[in-house]
C-alpha cells in the first residue's frame, strides 16, 4: 500500500530459530529411537517402525538443517505480494483470499496460513518439487497447495494476516 506517495516497507518475518532447533532435536531423537528399534529386533512392529522412522525423520532433520544454514527470512510481505521460503513468491493478484486453518492429529494442533489461489494449477506448474509432491495429499485433506506452517514463524498467524491486510487492503480473509 502506498501512503502519501511512499510505498510501505516490507514486513519481514525471520525463522523462529528456537522452535526450529527444537524440531531438529525432536527429529534426531526419533532417528535414534528408530535405530534402537531396528537393532533390538524384538518385534516385527518395532522393526517396521524403526525402518520407517529412520528415513522419514532423517529427511526431516536434513531439511531442518538446510533451513537453519540458509538463514533466510521465513516470510516477506510487501506491496507486490508474499514470498515464503518454501512456497516461493505470490503476487497479490494470484491470491483470492487467505485463511488460518488448523489440522489436529491426536492431541497436537498444527496451524497453517493458507493462500487461497485463483488458479492453483498455474501455481503448481512453478511450485517447488516438495509442494507438487504433497499437493494431492493436501487436496484430500481439504487444503490448497499453498500452505504456510506457522510453527516456523516468530509471531501468531493472526499477526501475519494483519500484515498482509496492511499491504493489501481489501484482501479477503476467511475464518
Amino acid at each position: 500500500m502506498i501512503t502519501n506517495g511512499v510505498p510501505q516497507p516490507p514486513t519481514v518475518y525471520p525463522l523462529a530459530k528456537a522452535r526450529v532447533w527444537a524440531m531438529l532435536v525432536g527429529s534426531l531423537v526419533f532417528v535414534v529411537l528408530g535405530i534402537v528399534f531396528l537393532v533390538a529386533h524384538s518385534t516385527v512392529k518395532m522393526t517396521v517402525a524403526g525402518a520407517a522412522a529412520v528415513p522419514f525423520f532423517g529427511l526431516c532433520a536434513v531439511l531442518i538443517i538446510q533451513r537453519l544454514l540458509r538463514d533466510r527470512p521465513e516470510l516477506v510481505v510487501d506491496d507486490a505480494g508474499v514470498e515464503h521460503v518454501r512456497l516461493g513468491r505470490f503476487a497479490w493478484d494470484e491470491i483470492a483470499a487467505v485463511r488460518i486453518r488448523e489440522q489436529q492429529v491426536r492431541n497436537a494442533k498444527q496451524r497453517f496460513i493458507e493462500l487461497v489461489l485463483h488458479d492453483p494449477d498455474a501455481y503448481l506448474t512453478r511450485a517447488p518439487r516438495l509442494v507438487r509432491s504433497t499437493a494431492s495429499m493436501n487436496a484430500r485433506l481439504g487444503f490448497g497447495p499453498a500452505n504456510m506452517a506457522t510453527n516456523t514463524l516468530p509471531v501468531p498467524p493472526e499477526e501475519v494476516v494483519e500484515a498482509m491486510r496492511r499491504h493489501r487492503p481489501g484482501l479477503a480473509v476467511q475464518y
